[in-house]
């Protein structure tokens, strides 16, 4: 069983900042990956940002030097620091990960429900 939460999410003029938080409740299950996802109206999901457990992030071309992924392995917490917030960053941002349950080894890749970031002036 997994859950993901997110929150932090409203609206912002742009050139400012926001910080997104993703909590995973787990029960038999192992993360591995979590990271964040954007859809903006009329457009298809995209990549934003992920992190392994290891540390090892991943950002989108259009988010980089701006947008700073971390984790929280102890709480399972997944962050996304938002900066230099654009027009175009507005969309629902949604929190994966991605692991094996611990009794079947399936793999199993989860959604949050989303959180809107809306960037206007």
């Amino acid at each position: 069983q997994v859950q993901l939460v997110e929150s932090g999410g409203g609206l912002v003029q742009p050139g400012g900042s926001l910080r997104l938080s993703c909590v995973a409740s787990v029960s038999m299950f192992s993360i591995n990956t979590m990271g964040w996802y954007r859809q903006a109206p009329g457009k298809e999901r995209e990549l934003v940002a992920t992190i392994t457990s290891s540390g090892s992030s991943n950002y989108a071309d259009s988010v980089k030097g701006r947008f700073t992924i971390s984790r929280d392995n102890a709480k399972n917490t997944v962050y996304l620091q938002m900066n230099s917030l654009k027009p175009e960053d507005t969309a629902v941002y949604y929190c994966n990960a991605d692991g094996r349950h611990i009794r079947s080894l399936r793999y199993l890749e989860v959604w949050g429900q989303g959180t809107l970031v809306t960037v206007s002036s």
